[in-house]
């Protein structure tokens, strides 16, 4: 059977040997919060995970590859007002992200690819990235794991363009990665923000809890998710990943 590609499901041996190798370690970060009515709050360390490791499955073939575990907190003050939630603030985040990245490159690890699957960590891993990479001497990428597919996933959606919060796209998708885990049942009342943000009206930023937004705690339109979108979703975005994984002049 082929080596899997999964940190936790190999040992240290097998793991001083990725290290030898001079594999990318791609480190999934994700997020534990409410996604409204129907969907399961670990919906974001689902769904990251599952890209990861399908597209370090794709890319194994052509470059050494592995997926550290799963860091399921993120920054989701946003969605505390719910229940369900866990959250960083920002200098614990900070810490907790350097504290793997240290160990990663302590064990001879070079290259690593952070791969976020929430959208509440962008704006605060884009403002870590400089002082990790200076901290750590790590060749040290940053994405979002639907970011590297935006042209392709549009094409397959029916009312958005892109990933929103426990919409088309991610409802679709756990169809798929947890099944078993949908309330089908309700459904009908997973929609919310239709006419788009009310806050974009303004010039200027403010900070809403997504309650005071979106009472159903949705933002898009779950009504619209099947499992066959679901599993050309996924395929799109694993394969964005692989494809990333795969460029040789950016780990080069």
């Amino acid at each position: 059977m082929p080596t899997s590609v999964m940190w936790k499901e190999l040992t240290a041996e097998d793991l001083r040997a990725k290290a030898a190798e001079n594999a990318i370690v791609i480190l999934p970060i994700a997020s534990m919060e409410q996604h409204g009515p129907h969907l399961p709050v670990g919906v974001d360390t689902f769904l990251c995970e599952a890209v990861c490791r399908g597209g370090a499955e794709i890319a194994v073939t052509d470059v050494p590859v592995v997926v550290a575990p799963t860091l399921w907190c993120g920054m989701a003050e946003h969605h505390m007002a719910f229940g369900g939630t866990f959250t960083f603030d920002i200098p614990t985040y900070l810490a907790v992200l350097r504290a793997f990245l240290t160990s990663i490159a302590r064990h001879g690890f070079a290259k690593v690819f952070i791969v976020n699957g929430h959208g509440g960590n962008i704006a605060a891993m884009n403002a870590f990235l400089p002082d990790l990479t200076r901290e750590t001497g790590l060749t040290l990428y940053a994405t979002t794991y639907f970011d590297l597919s935006r042209s392709d996933l549009a094409p397959l959606l029916e009312d958005q363009k892109g990933v929103h919060h426990a919409c088309e796209v991610e409802t679709s998708m756990m169809m798929v990665v947890a099944p078993d885990t949908v309330k089908h049942d309700r459904l009908a009342q997973a929609f919310g923000m239709l006419n788009g943000d009310p806050r974009k009206a303004f010039p200027a930023k403010r900070y809403d809890s997504f309650k005071e937004i979106t009472p159903s705690g949705v933002v898009g339109d779950a009504r619209r998710a099947n499992a066959d979108k679901g599993e050309k979703l996924l395929e799109v975005c694993q394969e964005g990943l692989a494809a990333t994984l795969k460029n040789r002049e950016m780990w080069a």
